[in-house]
């Protein structure tokens, strides 16, 4: 019997997308996170100056959303169909997570395009963990052994069995 501890789960999947400037296009944007993501969407704002491109801190340039649970597998499966199940092995962390990018919306199954909104794209990273996780999040923390951790190995098996996603070297 396997052990259920050893289990590789999704704890979350975050879709990120940078606008570069605040106004009715950011909230264009923000709805179609919210429409593509089934999730409420949440502004993201500047923390550094850059006077090149006209920010400032705490000025409101991106949208993110993050969606956990059964949700999240069912949009990962959407997400991965919208880049066609093929992944790069370098998309992969050491830490066992993933992150890639989709350069048009319209290509994710059900999204519709919005001419108001145009072509723009989105990132997605994926995190996963093993259960047990939990105890880095206590009060006083523990660690998580070198043997329970999710190297890139683990993640990319774990992605193309459960998915069917071909990772290229």
């Amino acid at each position: 019997m396997e052990n259920k501890m050893r289990e590789i789960i999704i704890e979350k999947v975050t879709l990120n997308v940078g606008v570069g400037e605040p106004g009715p296009r950011l909230e264009k944007i923000s709805k179609l996170v919210e429409q593509i993501s089934g999730a409420k969407s949440v502004h993201t704002t500047t923390k550094r100056r850059i006077p090149e491109w006209n920010l400032r801190p705490g000025l409101e340039i991106g949208v993110k959303a993050t969606v956990r649970g059964v949700k999240a597998e069912e949009l990962l499966k959407n997400l991965l169909a919208g880049v066609e199940n093929k992944l790069v092995e370098s998309n992969f962390d050491n830490g066992g997570n993933l992150s890639f990018g989709i350069s048009e919306y319209v290509h994710i199954p059900g999204a519709k395009y919005d001419y108001t909104v145009g072509i723009i794209g989105l990132s997605v990273a994926v995190t996963l963990k093993r259960r047990g996780y939990s105890i880095t999040k206590r009060r006083i923390p523990a660690q998580i052994g070198k043997k329970h951790r999710i190297a890139r190995d683990d993640a990319v098996s774990f992605i193309k069995n459960k998915y069917n996603v071909d990772i290229q070297k």
